[in-house]
């Protein structure tokens, strides 16, 4: 008989290729183990060892603890994600020294916690499957982890000399009473009925972000650290992957971040100095659930017998809710800064605010362009020009007047007629 590792390696190849009938001999192979008296437990050590060993080689490769997370409940499903998840906890254990705290903050957040006793047996217990059904799925999330591509490192890895130097830049996620003034506007932006309190609301929110950015561009000017943007990556699932890409660039551009779509791995990346990428996250997560509020709003103020379908209305909808409340976020920052340059000119001189920002803009298009050299723009196709005027008026219904309001305008688009 072959010996475990033998196996797993058997049934994996199986797995990748297109007959089915030896994918389910072999996965039959892994059932019947090595022959020996502790055959199963010897499969489920192997196929431990390979799926730790192949989340080891990703973290290099620029995957994190929650982008792995991510892709498995995307392309398997929540099942699967909680094997991977138990197996990081798995693989924490014996990891490369230094491992920076950033990425414990991952685990915990994701509850990749390590069990006593054998992990494949105690995740299939917990999920009730029998062990066919543990191995199939078990071998079916190993070939998903070794197949993933080399993404951006957008943060030194466990293991390497970068991960050991602390996160200087920005602010944290937790602690900082302007961002808890922040999450509390947007929590009462997702909670209220009314559009116009929403809109007020997120507009507030923003100016305070825009402030804290400024007072952080100032603080690090002062001081002689060489800190360099970072980088974020925010989910874009379907439905309306396109049109959530879209809401994360247009919040990005407002505060000073660059955003790039990977359409096939499901996300956005978001580069950007510390304290603008927190705020892009507040911001796209709360505008994702204020777009979706006002659209089902507006599905229910449909003319009865439109002719569109649903989904070309809604996609257009998003689009034009995402581009108007990017102007309006713009608006909001560009308020925040001149006011900010005023009273620099006043103190310190015209001169110290915006070469500040103009150098660290510059420094996150310098790492857009060595993350990503060979990025490509996408045009936005209007499909429906109900559901587009329906979401520029669902964005468009109050002023967020935030250090003087300009008059809002239609955003330019001609409908697609197909």
């Amino acid at each position: 008989m072959p010996d475990a590792d033998e196996l797993v390696a058997n049934a994996l190849a199986a797995v990748r290729g297109t007959d089915v009938r030896q994918a389910e001999r072999q996965l039959d192979q892994l059932m019947v183990g090595t022959g020996a008296a502790d055959g199963t437990a010897a499969v489920d050590a192997a196929l431990l060892r390979r799926l730790v060993r192949s989340l080891g080689r990703l973290w290099p490769r620029g995957w994190q603890p929650v982008d792995v997370d991510r892709i498995t409940g995307r392309r398997l499903d929540a099942r699967a994600a909680r094997l991977v998840r138990a197996a990081m906890a798995a693989q924490r254990r014996d990891q490369a020294e230094p491992v920076p705290a950033w990425w414990d903050d991952q685990l915990r957040e994701l509850a990749a916690t390590e069990a006593d006793g054998s992990v494949l047996a105690g995740w299939a217990s917990r999920e009730g499957l029998d062990r066919a059904d543990a191995l199939r799925a078990a071998v079916d999330t190993l070939a998903l982890v070794e197949s993933l591509p080399p993404i951006a490192v957008l943060r030194p890895p466990p293991g390497t000399s970068g991960a050991a130097l602390p996160r200087t830049g920005g602010t944290a996620r937790s602690g900082s009473p302007m961002l808890d003034r922040v999450r509390a506007l947007l929590a009462k932006a997702e909670s209220t009925t009314f559009p116009a309190e929403a809109e007020a609301l997120t507009g507030k929110a923003q100016e305070l972000i825009a402030r804290h950015s400024i007072d952080e561009a100032l603080l690090a000017a002062g001081s002689e650290r060489g800190d360099l943007p970072g980088g974020v990556r925010l989910s874009t699932d379907a439905p309306y992957a396109g049109a959530k890409a879209l809401l994360v660039q247009e919040v990005a551009a407002a505060n000073r971040c660059e955003a790039v779509w990977s359409d096939d791995l499901g996300f956005a990346t978001v580069l950007g100095w510390p304290a603008d990428l927190v705020a892009v996250e507040l911001l796209y997560t709360s505008l994702l659930v204020q777009a979706t509020a006002a659209m089902l709003r507006g599905r229910a103020e449909r003319r009865p017998g439109s002719g569109r379908r649903t989904k070309v209305w809604d996609e257009s909808f998003l689009n034009a809710f995402a581009l108007r409340i990017g102007e309006r976020l713009r608006t909001a920052t560009e308020a925040a800064t001149n006011a900010a340059d005023q009273a620099a000119a006043e103190t310190a001189g015209a001169e110290r605010l915006l070469p500040v920002l103009a150098a660290r803009g510059e420094a996150v298009r310098e790492r857009l362009d060595t993350l990503f050299p060979g990025v490509t723009r996408h045009r936005l196709s209007v499909r429906d020009a109900e559901g587009w005027s329906s979401g520029t008026s669902a964005a468009d219904r109050a002023s967020l007047d935030v250090g003087g309001a300009r008059k809002p305008r239609q955003v330019p688009g001609r409908p697609d007629p197909r």
